[in-house]
């Protein structure tokens, strides 16, 4: 448990959000919570797996709920690369005075199954003070709210000083037609856009109580290696050192036992600096030695957190193994899958040249199928950290807006590195020792969600209201 100083939020929703009275029976939400509700239950029911399902449908669902809310359809795009992985962008028009904001969620979601879980994972279950279901956390509660704040936003009649963009996209979980690449190349001018707000920034708990809400301004990238023995095999009762299996396994135990050097950039040294405003304890002094580069307070500091260790180097693990064709024989092939999480500033050169080193064994190869690369931090402007900040106050009294590097990849990448600046906050508030993202039993927690939606229904008035 990573101890911390709490911070006591003022918010009370009461009944709507505790949504029981004083006989224990469900109370009615609030119109637009119940609206948000029925669209983020209707999308966690629709099965979009990144390799099994398909993300037409909920671009479907969602073009539906615009339509009956009086969007016209000259304002809807769908589409994408196949029938199955439609997109959405819906178009709020203001009076034009800025360049437009783009709100970006998508609606894949990484795969899950029925026996890992303790409840269907593609049923919305409430239990316990949560809401269940694949993609409650990622990504699909953002995408529910930014369909309910537009149709929200219809009925009220508010006329923004700039067009407010929705973006509900495919394959951000690595499929093979990630929606945000798809668009730039194809309909570039559907999302071009002054600023972005994406997923990547959260809220942290401990121990039920809010620590921060945090501004993700930046982020690693993702490249998947595949290390390869090949051999010629041969029968299981003349066994040989030289073996695929063998040869694999100590690449491995090379891989385990190294990591990346230790270092800040301006985003990290940053947010390490904000962390020392709210750690207590011991750990609160190397932080801040770490916010000045020092390596000795890297090394404790990344030994104490998982998640400070990966925010203070790049990150490659072993995700996948397969190997051999027979138990008779002697394996002719052996894989492994690595995952790297890399630095902004790192390149995939750098990281390459590093994984053949640390190796060091000519019969395995490393190749990767999709290449990537870092993108600049989106800057710390004004006018959106004040925004952030405006609205957090207004929801989460006293709890800090703290700018981050998100360890994970979104994409927000993709958008900086054609210059659209973008944003990872929510307001969803998560235990952050018990992130379910991609895991069992993924969940959010039922106040968070409503709080979310209100936060970010701020946060988008705030940046878009007419001077």
């Amino acid at each position: 448990m990573l101890h911390r100083r709490i911070l006591f939020p003022m918010v009370v929703l009461v009944f709507l959000v505790v949504n029981v009275n004083l006989r224990g029976q469900a109370m009615p939400l609030a119109p637009d919570m119940q609206l948000a509700h029925d669209i983020y239950k209707e999308f966690i029911e629709i099965h979009s797996g990144v390799m099994t399902g398909a993300t037409t449908p909920v671009a479907e669902a969602a073009a539906r709920r615009l339509k009956d809310a009086g969007f016209p359809d000259s304002d809807i795009f769908l589409g994408g690369p196949t029938p199955q992985k439609f997109n959405l962008v819906v178009r709020y028009h203001g009076t034009g005075a800025q360049k437009p904001l783009l709100l970006l969620a998508h609606t894949d979601v990484v795969e899950a199954k029925r026996e890992d879980w303790s409840m269907d994972p593609f049923v919305f279950t409430e239990k316990d003070g949560y809401y269940y279901g694949r993609g409650t956390g990622d990504d699909k509660a953002q995408a529910a709210v930014w369909i309910a704040t537009l149709i929200r936003f219809k009925r009220e009649g508010y006329v923004p000083d700039r067009d407010i963009i929705v973006a509900l996209t495919a394959d951000e979980e690595g499929g093979a037609y990630n929606g945000v690449a798809w668009l730039i190349k194809n309909h570039r001018d559907l999302i071009d856009a002054d600023i972005a707000l994406n997923e990547g920034g959260w809220g942290e708990e401990a121990d039920g109580k809010m620590i921060s809400n945090d501004l993700q301004v930046s982020e690693k990238y993702v490249i998947n290696y595949t290390f390869a023995v090949h051999n010629k095999g041969g029968h299981s009762s003349m066994p040989v050192p030289d073996n695929a299996i063998y040869h694999l396994a100590g690449a491995l135990l090379h891989l385990s036992a190294f990591g990346f050097p230790l270092k800040t950039n301006d985003v990290t040294a940053a947010y390490f600096a904000e962390m020392t405003k709210i750690e207590t304890g011991p750990i609160k002094a190397d932080l801040a030695q770490v916010a000045q580069g020092s390596q000795e307070a890297m090394e404790r500091v990344a030994a104490y957190s998982p998640e400070w260790n990966s925010t203070l180097r790049t990150t490659c693990v072993a995700t996948m193994l397969a190997g051999g064709h027979a138990s008779n024989a002697l394996p002719e092939l052996a894989t492994a899958t690595v995952n790297c999480r890399v630095l902004p500033e790192d390149s995939p050169e750098y990281v390459l040249s590093t994984l053949e080193k640390i190796v060091d064994d000519p019969e395995v190869s490393i190749t990767s199928s999709r290449q990537s690369s870092g993108a600049p931090p989106s800057p710390l402007r004004p006018d959106v950290l004040n925004a952030v900040r405006s609205a957090s106050e207004k929801e989460f009294p006293g709890v800090p807006v703290v700018p981050i590097m998100v360890t994970g990849a979104t994409d927000g990448r993709q958008l900086r590195i054609i210059g659209i600046p973008t944003y990872g906050v929510q307001g969803f508030f998560f235990d952050r020792d018990d992130i379910r993202f991609h895991g069992r039993d993924e969940r959010m927690k039922i106040s968070s969600f409503y709080q979310g939606q209100e936060f970010l229904y701020d946060l988008v008035k705030t940046l878009t209201a007419p001077a």
